[in-house]
């Protein structure tokens, strides 16, 4: 079943050794979204990157390949992406960066079984 409409995503740039409240932040982030009750997450691990900085992150430097650039992207509606991102603000604090983009949805689910 499709279910299609307007959305917002949420793009969360962060390193993969980030840490928030002793855990890795890129894991509280996921799961301070389901506990928020958005549709979706999923994490994404970068192969190289540089951010504020200016330090390259790559997997081809052994020493820097243990903090290699992190994406995390939320998906749903305008209103419950705005009200998440002073949650993810206060989580990130130091280092990071936030991007907002209009989308249209896609998706599927898929049927209950009969």
């Amino acid at each position: 079943m499709a279910i299609n409409g307007k959305g917002i995503i949420l793009r969360v740039y962060v390193g993969e050794n980030d840490k928030y409240d002793g855990k890795l932040l890129y894991e509280a982030i996921v799961h301070t979204a389901k506990d928020n009750g958005l549709a979706g997450a999923t994490v994404l691990r970068g192969i190289a990157g540089f951010g504020d900085n200016s330090s390259i992150h790559t997997t081809k430097i052994l020493r820097m390949a243990e903090n290699l650039p992190v994406v995390i992207e939320i998906i749903d509606t305008a209103e419950k992406i705005k009200l998440f991102i002073p949650v993810v603000d206060e989580m990130i604090a130091k280092e990071g960066l936030l991007t907002v983009e209009d989308i249209t949805i896609i998706g599927y689910q898929q049927r209950q079984k009969s």
